[in-house]
């Protein structure tokens, strides 16, 4: 018996085959059961954000559980009211400002689509129907009943309909949102980047658009920064490349960079919306996982890595483009969550060439890889992921027979 036949016993198969078994990590690493060393560009889909095993997450994890890990919401504990503390500073939420953990980017969102119900709700007492809540097409804000109603993929949205009501989607344009926004709509979703889209930023300007226009009309800005918060696109959350203040942000992945945690940090008014009963998680803001996002949140700030991630970002994609590859069309995103577009639809083989290779990177769909390291990555690790992905582009191009230069065909 295998590995992959326990998998393909044990395992509910809505995630496909596993890909590979690991069984250890340090930094930027990964190794698996054979001891073959893979170079982890994916770094558990942007959570990873001091690699692995870092000392300061090991630390934090093996202090605290040896201290205090959980006493349910009835009550509060140090790391959790430290950990809300620094969320509002980094956000700059100000005093107003409040906290809700959960233990996902899903749960976050989950409080998020409560928080735009209750604005329509109280929006209702003073006499304004606000029923409407808008999405992006093609965004993705997860894959809960609730967090699936704000994914603008009919795909995946298909074999539960219906959805929960109330939700539309419009075209990432500041002239949707013009069209769109009304006063019966209470909140607006976006994603600075949709990661799983194909790693698509927003339009320049477009946060800033979206902000004058919800505000114009009393409805909530509210922004998922699951993928872009903690550093990873040159600043502590995509929004404050644009300077705006939101009403709404909702954080998980490289906060805990590994520990399962997620949060929903509100901003003015917005704080004052939810009341006693109106939401809640059994697990959520544990002493645990609040002292190991206290332990990864203070390093990021300690090492630099918001800079890092914006220095290292641009030297990678840099770097990408100076391959010279005539798959590779050119590279987008922010800091270190980068898309690299493909020619022809050969994702999936050039992530299945970069692991033969000892590189692991990911296939947002079939002409993107989306690379999202950890944010401690330095000049040894590009350099090795150029060596490695020039490797596997090789590997693909000398399957497909494709030309030799980087021109385009007329």
């Amino acid at each position: 018996m295998t590995w992959q036949d326990d998998e393909a016993r044990d395992l509910v198969k809505s995630f496909g085959a596993r890909m590979q078994l690991f069984v250890r990590g340090e930094g930027a690493y990964l190794w698996d059961a054979d001891g073959k060393r893979y170079l982890d560009f994916l770094a558990g889909i942007a959570v990873d954000s001091l690699g692995h095993a870092h000392p300061v997450f090991v630390d934090a994890v093996a202090a605290q559980a040896a201290t205090l890990v959980q006493v349910s919401n009835y009550f509060a504990t140090p790391p959790q009211l430290a950990l809300a503390a620094t969320l509002k500073r980094l956000a700059g939420t100000g005093e107003a400002g409040r906290v809700y953990f959960g233990n996902s980017g899903a749960e976050a969102n989950e409080a998020a689509f409560k928080l735009a119900r209750l604005h329509g709700a109280k929006s209702r007492e003073r006499g304004a129907d606000r029923p409407r809540i808008l999405a992006l097409k093609d965004a993705f804000h997860g894959r809960t009943m609730g967090t699936l109603a704000l994914t603008g993929k009919p795909y995946m949205q298909e074999p539960f309909l219906p959805m929960t009501p109330g939700v539309e989607f419009i075209d990432s344009t500041v002239e949707a949102l013009e069209a769109a926004i009304d006063d019966r709509v209470a909140a607006l979703f976006v994603e600075p980047v949709k990661g799983e889209a194909g790693v698509l930023p927003l339009p320049d300007g477009y946060l800033t658009a979206a902000r004058e226009i919800t505000e114009r009309h009393g409805a909530l800005l509210i922004i998922d920064e699951i993928q872009t918060g903690a550093g990873r696109t040159g600043e502590w959350f995509a929004f404050q490349h644009e300077g705006i203040t939101p009403d709404a942000i909702t954080v998980a992945k490289g906060i805990g960079s590994g520990f399962p945690i997620g949060a929903m940090i509100t901003f003015g008014a917005a704080s004052d919306l939810f009341y006693p009963g109106t939401h809640g998680s059994t697990f959520g803001g544990n002493a645990l996982g609040t002292a190991v996002a206290n332990a990864v949140l203070g390093e990021i700030e300690r090492a630099g890595l918001v800079q890092n991630a914006a220095d290292r970002g641009a030297q990678l994609r840099a770097a990408i483009e100076g391959i010279g590859s005539p798959l590779i069309v050119g590279c987008r995103g922010m800091g270190l969550l980068v898309g690299v577009g493909l020619r022809h639809p050969v994702a999936k083989a050039l992530v299945a060439a970069a692991q033969e290779h000892g590189l692991i990177i990911n296939a947002t769909n079939d002409d993107t890889i989306r690379l999202v390291p950890a944010l401690t990555i330095g000049d040894v690790e590009i350099d090795e992921f150029v060596t490695l992905f020039t490797a596997a582009l090789r590997t693909v191009e000398d399957a497909l027979v494709l030309p030799t230069t980087t021109e385009v065909p007329a």
